[in-house]
């Protein structure tokens, strides 16, 4: 199963499906709403896609793909010490709800909605994204920098930086880096 395509005309639709996806979910999202939503007939949906379950896996795979692109550009970027490598990790994954939000909130919500076969082509794209996060968070931890059971910390982090799809407004006061700052300096701070 290899669900990227390159095409433009496809990725547009990956778009489209992906909004749709977080607007009405995975499961009340019919194959004749998402055709009305792309502007194209229901069975020309299937010459770009051959069913429903193979949309939301390139919306996953597509948004994965790029999630885990801008972390690695991020890393190359950063210093190398471990506080600027977990503040650009956390700067980088709050850039994926900017640039990627709707592909970003479909791979929370609906990734259990893959088939077992998609799940198991995409799971090598999460795991390299979390391994990313584990090596930083193993860095850290072993600099003094945070503590903790690495596990814990990083389904901490990863938590709360997910959850910022719920209530993170772009409009605000606060750009990604005043909140990867925060974030941070909040799991960095140990009492006296």
């Amino acid at each position: 199963m290899n669900v990227i395509n390159e095409s433009p005309r496809r990725k547009e639709l990956t778009r489209l499906a992906a909004q749709l996806f977080v607007q009405e979910g995975f499961d009340r999202t019919t194959v004749r709403m998402l055709a009305q939503e792309m502007g194209i007939k229901s069975g020309s949906l299937f010459h770009h896609f051959r069913d429903k379950q193979e949309i939301l896996a390139a919306v996953i795979e597509e948004g994965t793909h790029n999630a885990l692109a801008m972390a690695r550009q991020a890393l190359v970027e950063c210093g190398p010490d471990a506080e600027s490598r977990l503040r650009a990790m956390a700067r980088a994954h709050l850039e994926t709800l900017l640039t990627d939000r709707n592909a970003h909130v479909v791979a929370l919500y609906e990734w259990r909605r893959l088939d077992p076969e998609a799940r198991a082509h995409l799971s090598h794209l999460r795991d390299a994204y979390e391994a990313l996060w584990e090596e930083v968070i193993d860095a850290a931890l072993a600099q003094g920098l945070i503590h903790g059971d690495r596990f814990l910390v990083s389904r901490f982090v990863m938590g709360a930086l997910n959850w910022t799809v719920r209530w993170y407004d772009p409009r605000g006061p606060r750009t990604p880096d005043d909140l990867a700052d925060e974030l941070v300096a909040m799991i960095t701070r140990h009492p006296a």
